[in-house]
Parts: structure tokens; sequence; C-alpha cells
């Protein structure tokens, strides 16, 4: 029973770590750029996990000569573009919650390239589960709250959001001749070397690592040094929860894949309530319960379409 829903139970994981990690990084955000970030987690999870398969199982790391193309393909679109499509929308201003919905369009996209480019077909019941999620996001995120239309920030969440399908068609496709640990560590290792073309590392604000932190919320007070949370964020926001997102992309289609990934935004607002107080309004909360039941009835109407094939 448990070995049947093994993708299911992976993705979840790996929503619940990257939720979890977003609140973490909104306390290092306070003191350093995004973009900053994502190049240190980047830069600092390939080489931990690059040592780790090194020492354990270094043939994992071979490609050959075909491979290679689609493994930087799956670096810099699905790793490396999906974090800058989703800065700019944010740095040119545009709300964090519309860029989160934009971004989250990729289910459609990718139900889309299934039935007019692979010409298979699509049950009802996921598309409606898909509508659904999709809703229910939409209420989550009170979009209609402080509207701001930015042509090129719009631009860089719709980047966001096809980046995030090539991430999931892609990763579907390499896992089934390479293992999660092995994916992952190509992918971050192909945009942490993007993210250092873009930005010399010997610019790095490193000052960041013995700055003194505020844990804000309930832990309002406490302080940790920056290298603390920073190490979380590479290891527990990145290493752990790629590795669970993977291993699922690995097991199931990515169509359903990228529906359940919808769970993320509903799980940092959790988070966000439990540790920063952030309150929920009603219409918030029939949001993530709409969620959950348009990922419940994707899901299942993809169980049941692979058993009657």
């Amino acid at each position: 029973m448990l070995d049947r829903f093994r993708g299911e139970i992976y993705l979840i994981l790996g929503a619940l770590f990257f939720s979890f990690n977003g609140v973490i990084s909104t306390l290092v955000l306070d003191h350093m750029s995004p973009f900053r970030l994502t190049q240190i987690r980047c830069i600092g999870a390939f080489t931990i996990l690059f040592l780790f398969i090194v020492a354990r199982d270094r043939k994992s790391l071979n490609a050959t000569r075909q491979e290679i193309p689609t493994l930087i393909l799956f670096g810099v679109i699905g790793f490396a573009a999906v974090q800058a499509g989703y800065f700019l929308g944010i740095q040119r201003g545009v709300p964090l919650s519309l860029v989160l919905i934009i971004e989250f369009t990729a289910p459609i996209w990718i139900v889309l390239w299934i039935k007019s480019v692979r010409k298979r077909d699509v049950p009802n019941a996921m598309w409606g589960g898909i509508a659904l999620s999709f809703l229910g996001l939409i209420f989550i995120a009170k979009v209609w709250d402080g509207l701001i239309f930015d042509l090129i920030g719009i631009i860089g969440a719709l980047l966001s959001a096809f980046a995030l399908v090539v991430y999931f068609l892609v990763g579907s496709q390499v896992g089934k001749t390479r293992s999660a640990q092995s994916m992952t560590a190509w992918g971050l290792g192909i945009a942490a070397l993007a993210w250092t073309l873009v930005m010399p590392i010997w610019q790095f604000p490193f000052e960041i690592f013995s700055k003194s932190m505020n844990l804000q919320g309930v832990f309002d007070g406490t302080f940790l040094s920056g290298w603390v949370l920073i190490a979380w964020i590479i290891v527990m926001g990145t290493i752990v929860p790629y590795l669970f997102v993977i291993g699922g992309l690995r097991r199931m289609a990515p169509s359903t894949a990228s529906v359940v990934g919808m769970l993320e935004p509903v799980l940092a607002g959790a988070f966000a309530w439990i540790w920063l107080a952030q309150s929920w309004a009603p219409i918030q909360l029939s949001g993530a319960a709409i969620v959950l039941v348009g990922i419940y009835i994707a899901d299942s109407a993809k169980i049941a379409a692979t058993k009657a094939n």
C-alpha cells in the first residue's frame, strides 16, 4: 500500500521542506539579495551532494555525450531559470501572490503539452482537479489585493512557469535512467555555474555568514548567526526537498506531479501562520481546502486512467 503511493509521499515531503524553507529564507532575505541567496544555495548544495556521491557512487554521475545537452537543459532551465524568473517578477514590483499564481500555471501548460504534442488523452477529472487547485491558489494569494501590472515582471513570472514545465517534463524523462541523487547533483551543478557566470563569486557578501539574524515571529528576540540559517537552507531547504521531488518525478507522470506541487503555497502559508503569526482570512482558508480537494481529484483521475490502460 505504502509503495503504491511512494511518488505522492515523496512529492508531499518535498513540498513540506520547500515550504518551511520559505520561512527561513524570509529571515535571511532581510540581509541579502534573493539572487545572491540563490547563488550560495546552489553552490553549497551542489558541493555537499557532489562530495557525498563521489564518496559513495561516483559512477552515477557519469553521462554520455547524448545525455549532456538534456542535463544542461535540466540545470539551466529547470533550476536556474525557475528561480531567476521568480525573483525578476518580485524585483519589478509584481506582488508575490501574483508571481506565484503565474508560476503555478505550470500544470495547465503540462497537460496542454501532453494533449496537443504527445497526443494523449487527459481525463476530464484531471482538468477539473487542476482548475480547482488553481482557483484555490487564487483565493489563498488574494491576487486582487494591490494588483500591479509590470510587463517585464509578468514576463519574468511567465518565464518561471514555463521553466517549471521544463523541470517537470525533463525531470520525469531523465528520471527513467538516472537516480534522484545524480539528477539533483547535475541540476544544481549547472545552475551553480550559471549563477556564478552572471554574478562573480569573489563579489559575494561573505560577511553575511557572521551576521546575527533575528528569528522573528514566535521566536522574536532570538538570534542565530547567518551561517546557521544558510546551512539549513542549503541542506534541508535545497538538497533534501529536491531529492524528494525528483524521487517523486521518477515514479509519477509530470502532469500529476506538478499538481501535487500546488500544495507548496498552502504549506508555506501554514508555516508563516505558525511561525510568523501571519493570519489567514476565511477566503484563504477556503482556498487551501479547495487546493487539497483539487489535488485529490487530479491524483485520483490519473490513478484511474492508469488502471484503465
